[in-house]
């Protein structure tokens, strides 16, 4: 499994997030997206509506339509009611329940950058997981930095 962590440094979330789950998305594949603040969850929802003008991407909130029918499912907890095998925290908190997915995408921020480090190390000692640290130039494109 591998696990990309993301420090935002430049771009926020919102603006990140739609991307790569267009990328999952166009590849075949579902995406869970996890947080525990109601918000932010609310902000990823209309984030996904208009990604681009031309179209959307297909999700949903958890419990709030047919989650198993969802490419993308915005919930607070990491239980993939719609059969993601990828998963991206999007309140910069660690989950070990992210290790039974394929791929997980760890955003954090400057706020969050001590529990991040916490979870790289901790992630350093289980076998079959491949870290990748990838960190925002001042373009706002990504940089892998380990």
């Amino acid at each position: 499994m591998r696990v990309d962590f993301y420090h935002l440094t430049v771009t926020p979330l919102e603006r990140v997030l739609p991307k790569i789950a267009d990328k999952v998305v166009s590849g075949g594949e579902r995406l869970l997206v996890v947080s525990a603040q109601e918000a932010q969850r609310d902000l990823l929802d209309q984030a996904l509506w208009a990604f681009s003008p031309e179209s959307f991407l297909p999700h949903a909130q958890a419990g709030r339509g047919e989650d198993s029918l969802q490419p993308i499912l915005i919930g607070e907890g990491a239980e993939a009611a719609n059969g993601a095998s990828n998963i991206a925290l999007a309140d910069g908190v660690w989950r070990e329940e992210a290790l039974g997915f394929a791929r997980t995408f760890h955003f954090f921020s400057e706020d969050e950058i001590a529990a991040a480090r916490t979870a790289w190390r901790q992630l350093g000692d289980v076998d079959g997981v491949e870290r990748r640290y990838w960190k925002q130039n001042e373009r706002g494109g990504w940089d892998q930095a380990a």
